[in-house]
């Protein structure tokens, strides 16, 4: 479930689009959650770039699965400030600082429009010009090299992709409440399988 390619990508996602349901069916059809994750996993993979590879993710998988029960994925965007992320996987974390956003993104354009943060909740009417374009999205993940800052934009389409999103000017790095130690036997490879 590490390899960077499409079926593990698709085998992780349905994963835990299946935990959604596992959790849902032990509370009950009244249950209401939240499922806290990275743009990338929770706004609709169809709205991206990704759909194009084969790829799928937990928001395509809630939204087709319980689009009847209301489903809605709130993504998150910032202009400039920082991150707490490693400059490679299984790097030590560092507080770097994120450029402001590309001329011609999502970003660059919410900044034009609304220069403070915001929270823009979409609607049932998604034909404006703004939500039904294509342009890039940053993805900031657990990785992130501000050097190949061009790399970290995903072709987006907004008003499929999230049903409202967070906006921030100022993007400030999390703060850990405590470090776990370093594992002290590997790490191994494990596919889902309920045991």
């Amino acid at each position: 479930m590490v390899r960077g390619d499409r079926s593990s990508w698709n085998v992780r996602d349905h994963h835990m689009a299946d935990t959604v349901d596992r959790l849902t069916g032990h509370l009950g059809s009244t249950s209401k959650g939240l499922v806290w994750e990275h743009n990338t996993h929770v706004g609709d993979a169809r709205a991206t770039d990704m759909a194009g590879e084969g790829m799928v993710n937990v928001g395509q998988l809630l939204r087709e699965r319980h689009h009847d029960v209301g489903v809605s994925l709130v993504g998150f965007a910032g202009h400039r400030g920082q991150v707490l992320a490693g400059a490679g996987w299984g790097a030590p974390e560092q507080v770097m600082i994120v450029p402001a956003a590309r001329a011609g993104s999502h970003e660059d354009l919410l900044h034009e429009a609304l220069g403070e943060p915001a929270v823009l909740v979409f609607g049932e009417d998604r034909a404006s010009r703004w939500l039904s374009s294509w342009a890039g999205h940053r993805a900031i993940g657990v990785v992130y090299d501000p050097g190949r800052e061009r790399g970290n934009y995903v072709p987006t389409r907004m008003g499929g992709r999230y049903d409202a999103l967070v906006w921030f000017e100022d993007m400030q790095a999390v703060r850990p409440l405590h470090h776990e130690g370093r594992p002290v036997e590997p790490e191994y490879e494990t596919e889902p399988t309920g045991f």
